[in-house]
């Protein structure tokens, strides 16, 4: 594998500096949940690129989705040499809110065209704002674009299928019913509970 190359794709998978360090192997799972996501992805790893469809990960907050996900990134580029990108739900959304050309009534194709064509998209929290209908129609351009072409997509949300607690959103009235169910078709549903890591760390680091 030319490393040169796989160096390359790194940087330009976008990948936070916060999750570069994040890895299969440094992701110690605390319950039965996340060994389950933790053995799914390996799973995902080891068939792929002969794998049909993405993965959904949902969960509240510090179980470690996106670090799977990242995790899953970067083992398909330095292993497969595949191009993949990285991509926050709202900072995708605003860079292509900021490349809106009101007179073509489209985006600029340098913003899009690497969303669209990456072997692998990760999505991370896929419905962290609540969408506008311009959100949803965009949204549901590159979704079914990426669909349509077999494009590989791993989407995070911290949103539930099933609402906790009364008067708590569930995922299809975030997102909508019709993009939600083009989910079901793309994706491959996993659910992780657990504490929030990140108050362990936290704790951690205040001890003297």
């Amino acid at each position: 594998m030319d490393r040169q190359r796989i160096k390359r794709l790194l940087e330009q998978a976008r990948i936070p500096r916060r999750y570069e360090r994040c890895a299969l192997d440094s992701y110690m799972p605390n319950n039965a949940s996340q060994k389950k996501a933790k053995a799914d992805v390996a799973k995902f790893l080891e068939k792929y690129p002969l794998v049909d469809v993405g993965l959904l990960f949902l969960g509240p907050c510090g179980v470690g989705k996106t670090h799977l996900s990242v995790a899953l990134l970067k083992k398909m580029i330095e292993e497969k040499g595949d191009a993949g990108l990285f991509y926050g739900f709202d900072d995708l959304l605003h860079e292509i809110r900021l490349s809106w050309d009101p007179v073509s009534q489209s985006s600029e194709l340098s913003i899009m065209r690497p969303v669209l064509e990456a072997d692998l998209l990760v999505l991370d929290e896929l419905g962290k704002s609540k969408p506008t209908e311009w959100v949803r129609e965009t949204m549901s351009h590159i979704i079914n674009c990426r669909y349509n072409n077999r494009k590989l997509t791993v989407f995070t949300s911290n949103i539930l299928d099933r609402a906790g607690r009364p008067g708590e959103e569930t995922l299809s009235e975030r997102i909508g019913i019709r993009l939600r169910s083009r989910l079901y078709e793309m994706c491959k549903v996993i659910e992780i509970d657990g504490e929030d890591f990140r108050q362990f760390v936290k704790q951690a680091d205040y001890r003297f």
